[in-house]
């Protein structure tokens, strides 16, 4: 009797592991950090450059083809093959000669070098499977509506986002059908490149 009673137990906890589906129910890592961080900028890339404080020596520059963008008062900046935070202590470094305690922050606003491995794709129960551009500050609403929105046979709100992180991938729960049509936009995460989000049919 007692080997039956730790097998009903164990069966209950396996019946339970079953039924969590739809992925992560927290958000996901923050899209600006990863874009930021473990983006290596390439050429045709476009980089804000802010200064603090300096707003003339902020700029919005590409990418040339050798890697270098320019900067005012500092000149050209080795950009290419180097992540964001990088290239801002650079910049930092050098317009210490000219600025009290530069702060410079530098954000990719265009990924133009790793097209493929920018885009943003949306699959599954949608009126037009996509692969789009990331843009920064997309979000999943975003990628959803350019995908035609979902067809009468998805279960939105079993649609799930997955994101590489280093050597792995995590999935995260949305609520799409919340999003669309109760206005709750707590799954509405903000995309970052290489996103996939999945909204899959409903089952009989």
């Amino acid at each position: 009797m007692k080997h039956s009673g730790l097998l009903a137990l164990s069966l209950t906890a396996l019946l339970s592991a079953c039924a969590t589906t739809g992925g992560d129910t927290s958000a996901p890592p923050d899209s600006s950090a990863m874009t930021n961080e473990a983006y290596r900028i390439g050429v045709d890339d476009v980089v804000e450059v802010s200064v603090w404080r300096n707003p003339d020596l902020s700029t919005k520059a590409p990418v040339r083809p050798d890697g270098m963008i320019s900067v005012p008062l500092v000149g050209d900046i080795q950009a290419g093959g180097r992540s964001p935070s990088e290239v801002a202590d650079d910049i930092e470094k050098k317009l210490g000669t000219y600025v009290v305690d530069p702060q410079v922050a530098v954000i990719l606003t265009e990924l133009n070098s790793h097209e493929y491995l920018s885009r943003v794709r949306v699959t599954g129960a949608v009126r037009t499977p996509v692969s789009i551009p990331y843009r920064q500050g997309m979000t999943v609403l975003d990628a959803v509506l350019a995908a035609g929105g979902p067809t009468e046979f998805a279960a939105s709100d079993r649609a799930s986002l997955h994101r590489k992180n280093g050597e792995n991938t995590g999935t995260y729960q949305l609520r799409l059908d919340s999003v669309l049509n109760q206005g709750d936009l707590g799954s509405n995460y903000k995309v970052a490149p290489g996103d996939v989000i999945v909204v899959p049919e409903r089952t009989l």
